[in-house]
């Protein structure tokens, strides 16, 4: 949810936002699409570190096009350019879902987001 709080603030501030979420299941284990999926996605290095327990060998084709498309839909957003969906805004809320299939839908996690609406997420305690 912090991530959606700052997502609500930079729009509010007049800032673009573009919101996704990665559902891509692991095609190598029984861990869906966990944390750090992303990492062999977004540099197309399948065969380092942890990625080939993930992925498998050989690596799907469609692990393959998913990343080359969250590639280009980072390079797009960091040349300036849009990464290929709407901008989120806090009324419609448009997230893109990377899976085989590139949807764009209303922001796929409401119920949680309604139960966390009234929780303040306040500054962490740096350590010195």
């Amino acid at each position: 949810m912090p991530c959606l709080h700052l997502a609500d603030a930079q729009s509010g501030a007049g800032g673009t936002v573009y919101l996704y979420e990665l559902t891509y299941s692991a095609p190598g284990a029984a861990f869906g699409a966990c944390h750090g999926l992303d990492v062999p996605l977004l540099f197309g290095s399948f065969g380092a570190g942890f990625a080939p327990m993930l992925f498998g060998d050989p690596v799907p084709a469609a692990a393959v096009v998913l990343g080359e498309r969250m590639r280009a839909a980072w390079t797009a957003f960091a040349a300036g350019q849009s990464p290929g969906w709407p901008a989120y805004t806090p009324a419609r809320r448009l997230t893109r879902i990377f899976d085989e299939q590139l949807t764009v839908v209303p922001y796929p996690e409401e119920t949680s987001r309604q139960l966390w609406a009234g929780h303040e997420f306040g500054a962490l305690a740096l350590m010195s």
